[in-house]
């Protein structure tokens, strides 16, 4: 491919990336299900002709650009995230219970259910726990449909009111990072010596609690010290927060990962927590979203180059190693493991109404939830990170057959959840759901017409969180206290209620 050619594709998936997420929006296709067939589509041409599309031969720039990618989707997930998460508050970690119960049971469950088919398929141990280790993980970059929009703003505390996106939002935060226990669990299984066990000590030890550790600790301190350095500086100069800049948030997630990484921590779980630690701080200012929206830019970017290479590789033989057990594996965790896991983990969260969050119960899942959390587990960008690291780290564990199954399951769950996120979402999730065409709170009124009443009687009415095609309203007590409720309106109807009386 030419350098003008490359400019000229570049350019056509610019204009997919911004355009997509709009077009999209009310039909059941997903902007990476669109991506990864417009790379299939150039793949099939002679436009790729000597790009270095073997894995085998370039794993270190697919480890590099698939990192990168991740752990800019991380930080946007910690900015997202409303919720607090004190470390002292009982309350805030029952408000995440079934974020820890899909980490401690549902997580284990899933790797240790895709090694034992692995092994059935006929791999060694290192490798069949890899595969599992791998496909572990519910992925930040892939999940939007299904995560929580961004963070609410606004001279009010804010919470979480949806359940089931924020469940899967911060499932997908943590995840990531506490996966690589597992994969080096398998890398060292594949270079460790025969002459004895003294290795898994060390394992246990360091890479599945020091290192998880180090990481937390690491994302914390950069996000206190840079939340402080942003809004509470003496210096006028340095609140970089009064005059919007930005790209603070690039620096943060950077140093928090380079900080994690020479501590000898986990650089994923750094640069969430240092995205969670920051959105604690000043927690109605608007310089959140501002910062939020700029990773969330450049996770589209990333994400865009990840998904053609990705479509232009299944049409240059990246899947011609797979076989039916390969296929088997993929959809037996996407339709099988990860379900029943999910279901095992969360059980014991379930009430019958969805709206026991809203009413003091937060953390608690209705039953449709519960199906919904357990089978929205999106395979992505840090599956294909973590075989291209442990190939980088273990070479006997560079094998073409998993290259071809995790690429399938990756493929697969795009086409799956993409298809399914916005109908099924629409149907279980009630919040959204009564959010959705142009109703107000109670199903019939216009959402201009309920605002507008709730005024009239003396209420206050505030925007919390705005796109370029849908406006979310908060409908506030008298005094501006208490928030009462949402709707959604379009920029239009925002300019009609801001008018003045004529």
């Amino acid at each position: 491919m030419t350098a003008d050619l490359v400019y000229l594709v570049a350019g056509g998936s610019l204009l997919l990336a911004v355009l997509l997420p709009a077009l999209l929006k009310r039909w059941a296709v997903s902007a990476p299900m669109v991506l990864v067939a417009v790379g299939m589509v150039i793949g099939i041409t002679p436009l790729p002709d000597g790009m270095p599309l073997d894995p085998q031969h370039n794993r270190a720039v697919i480890e590099h650009a698939t990192e990168l990618t991740v752990i800019v989707a991380l930080m946007g997930v910690g900015l997202a995230l409303d919720r607090p998460l004190l470390l002292r508050r009982r309350d805030h970690w029952r408000a995440w219970r079934a974020t820890w119960l899909l980490l401690v049971v549902g997580m284990p469950l899933t790797i240790g259910a895709v090694a034992l088919l692995g092994w059935w398929a006929g791999l060694a141990p290192a490798a069949a726990i890899l595969l599992g280790a791998a496909l572990s993980p519910t992925d930040p970059v892939l999940a939007s449909d299904v995560q929580v929009a961004g963070p609410q703003t606004g001279d009010h505390e804010v919470d979480e009111r949806d359940e089931l996106r924020f469940t899967l939002t911060s499932e997908a935060g943590l995840n990531d990072g506490l996966a690589f226990p597992f994969v080096y669990l398998a890398i060292l299984t594949a270079t460790a010596s025969t002459s004895g066990w003294g290795w898994l000590a060390e394992w246990a030890a360091f890479h599945l609690v020091g290192k998880v550790v180090i990481g937390i600790v690491a994302g914390i301190v950069v996000g206190r010290v840079l939340a402080a350095v942003a809004f509470r500086a003496r210096s006028p100069s340095l609140r970089v927060a009064e005059r919007g800049e930005a790209l603070l948030a690039l620096a943060a997630l950077v140093t928090a990962y380079g900080v994690a990484e020479v501590a000898q921590g986990y650089g994923f779980l750094a640069v969430f927590a240092c995205g969670m630690t920051f959105r604690q701080a000043e927690r109605s200012h608007d310089y959140h979203a501002a910062m939020h929206e700029v990773t969330e830019r450049l996770e589209r970017l990333l994400t865009m180059g990840v998904l053609l290479f990705l479509g232009i590789a299944l049409t240059r033989g990246m899947l011609e190693a797979l076989d039916w057990r390969g296929v088997a594996i993929g959809l037996a965790l996407l339709l099988v493991i990860r379900p029943l896991s999910g279901v095992a983990a969360l059980a014991s969260l379930t009430h019958r109404t969805p709206d026991a969050a809203r009413d003091g119960d937060p953390g608690t899942l209705a039953v449709g939830q519960l199906w919904a959390t357990a089978f929205f587990g999106v395979r992505g960008v840090g599956s294909i990170y973590y075989l291209a690291y442990a190939s980088g780290k273990a070479p006997v564990l560079a094998s073409d057959w998993l290259w071809s199954t995790v690429t399938f399951t990756v493929v697969a769950s795009v086409l799956l959840h993409g298809v399914l996120a916005t109908p099924v979402m629409h149907r279980i999730d009630p919040d959204r759901a009564q959010e959705t065409g142009g109703r107000g709170q109670d199903g019939g009124v216009s959402a201009i017409e309920d605002v507008r009443r709730w005024h009239a009687a003396g209420g206050h009415w505030q925007v919390v969180h705005a796109t370029d095609d849908a406006v979310v309203v908060s409908l506030c007590t008298c005094d501006g206290g208490e928030e009462m409720g949402r709707v959604t309106l379009s920029p239009a109807e925002l300019a009609q209620l801001e008018e003045p009386p004529g």
